[in-house]
C-alpha cells in the first residue's frame, strides 16, 4: 500500500473519529469488566477451595458476576453498532465522492472507460472499505488499549507474570509483520483479477446480441469461465495465507499462555505465589492475547481495503485539466431567457497530436437555428460537448451573451439548455418517471402539454397503465421513434432557451422522421437551436448551415445558396446522395 493510499484511508476516518473512539472506549470498558470478573472468580474459588467458605458468604460475589456479564454484553453491542455505523458512513461518503467526481469528469470520460471496471470499483471497491473501518481500524486501537489495561491489572497481582506477558506478547504482531508482505501482494493480485473479470462480464452482457448473432457465445463463455477460475485461484491463495497465518498466531499465543501457566504452576508448588493471584493471572492471560489474535484475523480486511483504495484514489485523482497549484476562479451564476453564442478561435484535442477543433469561429444569434454539417470526425459532437461543459476549450473561448462560458457555474448554465441525441436513453422506471427527469416538479397539465407537443398522446393511450406503465431499461416496449418523441417531450418540459439536437431522426423511417421534424419545428420557436444533420437532402433551402471540415468552419450560409456555389456543402450533399 503506497503512502498516498495510507494517507487517503486515514483521511476518510476523520468524519467518523467520534464513532470509532466510542467503539474503542466500549472495548476498553469491556476489558475493565473482564479484569473485575476475573478477580471475582479467583476470589470466590480461593475462598471456597482453600478457606472452605460457604455459599452464604460468597453469594454477593457470585451474584455480582451476572450484572458484569450483562454490562459486558451491552458494551459489546454498543461497540459493534458504533463501529458498523462508522464503516457504513465512510462507505456512503466515498460513494458520494465517486459519484460527484464522475459527474465532474462527464460523459466523454465515461465513454472511454470500461463499464464493468467502473462498477467493480464503485460497488466492490467501496464495499471493501466498510469492514476496514468497522473492524480492522477499531481493532488496531483495541490491540493497544486492552493489553495495556490487562497488564496494569496483572502487575500489582504478580509482577513476574506481567513481565512474562510483556516479553511474549510481541511475538504475535512480529509474525504478522513478517507474513504481511506476501498476504498483501496476494490481495492486490486478487483485486486486479476481480476488476478484469467484472469488466469482461459487463462487456459480454452489453454485447450479448452481437455474440449471439456471430455465434461467439461459447468462446466468450469459455473466456469468462477461465477468468472466474483464475479469480478462484487468487482467492484461495489469499485464504491459504490467511488460514496459515492465523494458525501460527494461535500457536504463538497458546505457547505463550502455556509458558506462563507452567511458571505459575511451579511457583505455586514452591509457595512463592498465592493461589488467588495465580488464578487471577491465568484467567486474564487469554484475554491479553485475544485482541492480538483478533487483529491477525482482521488483517485480510486491511489488505482488501488497501487494494481497493489504490484504485479509488486513482479514480478520484483523474485530472480535469486544471494546472497543479492553480486555483480555479469562483464560478458565476447565469440567468437568461435568450441565448446568443460566439465561438472565438476555439481549439480542442482529445490527446496530443489529435486536434479536433482548429481555431473555430462561429456566431449563433439569439433565437436562430443553425445546422452543423460535416463528415465523420469533423468535430460536430465535440462542439456539443464543449457547449454542455463536458470538456473545456484548450484554446480560445466560447461566449454566452458576451460572457465566457468557462466562468459560468456549470449547474446554472446547464439549466439553460436541452439536448436531444440520436438515440434517446430511457431509464428503468415508468413513462412518467422518464418524463419527470427533465422537470421533477411538473404537474399533470404540463405533462399532457409535453405529450401533445411531441405527438406522444396516442402512444400513452395504448399503454396498459398510461403514464405509469413501467418501461424496461433502454426503452423496451417503445419503438425507436417513440423513444425519440419521449426525448422531445423532455425538452418541452425543460423549456430551456438553448436546444441542442444531435440528429434525432437519423435512424428513423421517413414517416416517423417527418412527425418528429414537425415537433422540433414547433419546439424551436423562440429558442436558439444548434442542430447536427447527416441527411442533407432533407434540409430546406432557407435553412442556415455551417459546414465543418478538419475542425474549422469552412462555409456558412443558406442551403439554397451553398448548393449552387458548388463548395464544401455541395460536395457533402453529393456524397450523401451517392450513399
Amino acid at each position: 500500500m503506497t503512502v498516498s493510499t495510507s494517507s487517503w484511508l486515514r483521511e476518510q476516518a476523520r468524519p467518523v473519529r467520534r464513532l470509532l473512539a466510542a467503539g474503542v472506549v466500549a472495548g476498553g470498558l469491556q476489558a475493565v469488566l473482564v479484569c473485575i470478573g476475573a478477580w471475582l472468580v479467583a476470589h470466590v474459588l480461593a475462598r471456597a477451595v482453600l478457606a472452605g467458605a460457604g455459599l452464604a458468604g460468597l453469594w454477593p460475589c457470585v451474584a455480582a458476576l451476572v450484572p458484569l456479564a450483562l454490562a459486558r454484553f451491552a458494551l459489546l453491542l454498543w461497540q459493534r453498532r458504533t463501529t458498523f455505523d462508522a464503516g457504513a458512513r465512510v462507505g456512503d461518503d466515498v460513494r458520494g465522492a465517486l459519484e460527484r467526481r464522475m459527474r465532474q469528469l462527464g460523459p466523454r470520460w465515461a465513454a472511454q472507460q470500461s463499464s464493468g471496471d467502473i462498477v467493480t470499483r464503485c460497488v466492490d471497491g467501496v464495499q471493501a472499505l466498510v469492514p476496514y473501518y468497522a473492524g480492522y481500524l477499531p481493532q488496531v486501537a483495541l490491540t493497544a488499549v486492552v493489553p495495556l489495561l490487562i497488564l496494569l491489572a496483572v502487575w500489582p497481582a504478580d509482577p513476574w507474570s506481567a513481565l512474562v506477558l510483556v516479553l511474549t506478547a510481541p511475538l504475535v504482531p512480529l509474525f504478522m509483520v513478517l507474513v504481511g508482505g506476501a498476504a498483501e501482494r496476494a490481495s492486490q493480485r486478487r483485486w486486479s483479477r476481480l476488476r478484469r473479470m467484472g469488466a469482461r462480464f459487463m462487456d459480454a452482457l452489453s454485447g450479448l446480441t452481437t455474440l449471439r448473432l456471430c455465434r461467439a457465445t461459447a468462446r466468450e463463455e469459455a473466456l469468462l469461465a477461465a477468468s472466474g477460475e483464475a479469480y478462484r485461484r487468487e482467492t484461495m491463495a489469499v485464504l491459504r495465507i490467511a488460514f496459515l497465518s492465523a494458525l501460527v498466531l494461535e500457536f504463538f499465543a497458546t505457547v505463550s499462555i502455556a509458558v506462563l501457566a507452567v511458571l505459575i504452576g511451579f511457583r505455586l508448588m514452591w509457595g512463592t505465589l498465592g493461589f488467588e493471584p495465580g488464578l487471577f493471572v491465568l484467567l486474564l492471560a487469554p484475554e491479553l492475547f485475544l485482541p492480538l489474535r483478533a487483529l491477525g484475523s482482521q488483517r485480510h480486511r486491511r489488505m482488501e481495503a488497501a487494494a481497493a483504495a489504490e484504485d479509488l484514489v486513482a479514480l478520484l485523482a483523474v485530472a480535469e485539466g486544471t494546472t497543479p497549484g492553480e486555483e480555479p476562479a469562483a464560478p458565476e451564476p447565469f440567468e437568461a431567457r435568450r441565448i446568443a453564442l460566439a465561438f472565438e478561435r476555439v481549439r480542442f484535442g482529445y490527446e496530443p497530436g489529435r486536434i479536433v477543433l482548429h481555431d473555430l469561429d462561429l456566431e449563433v444569434a439569439a433565437g436562430t437555428l443553425v445546422t452543423l454539417v460535416g463528415g465523420s470526425g469533423s468535430g460536430k459532437s465535440t462542439l456539443f460537448n464543449l457547449l454542455m461543459g463536458f470538456a473545456s476549450p484548450q484554446g480560445g473561448r466560447i461566449r454566452v451573451n458576451g460572457r465566457d462560458l468557462a466562468a459560468l457555474e456549470p449547474g446554472s448554465w446547464r439549466r439553460h439548455l436541452s439536448w436531444v441525441s440520436q438515440r434517446a436513453h430511457v431509464f428503468h422506471g415508468s413513462l412518467r418517471d422518464n418524463l419527470l427527469i427533465a422537470a421533477p416538479n411538473a404537474d399533470d397539465a404540463g405533462l399532457q402539454r409535453a405529450l401533445q407537443a411531441a405527438s406522444l398522446q396516442a402512444v400513452v393511450a395504448r399503454l396498459p397503465q398510461g403514464l405509469d406503465t413501467p418501461l424496461g431499461e433502454h426503452g423496451h416496449g417503445l419503438s425507436g421513434g417513440e423513444r425519440q418523441r419521449l426525448a422531445l417531450a423532455r425538452a418541452w418540459l425543460r423549456d430551456a432557451p438553448l436546444l441542442l439536437l444531435d440528429e434525432p431522426v437519423q435512424h428513423l423511417d421517413a414517416a416517423t422522421a417527418a412527425t418528429i421534424d414537425a415537433a422540433i419545428d414547433a419546439l424551436a420557436q423562440g429558442r436558439t437551436v444548434i442542430r447536427i444533420a447527416h441527411r442533407l437532402d432533407r434540409l430546406a433551402d432557407d435553412a442556415r448551415v455551417a459546414v465543418l471540415a478538419e475542425g474549422r468552419i469552412v462555409e456558412q450560409g443558406l442551403v439554397g445558396e451553398l448548393r449552387a456555389s458548388r463548395g464544401a456543402f455541395a460536395r457533402l450533399l453529393a456524397a450523401d446522395r451517392a450513399a
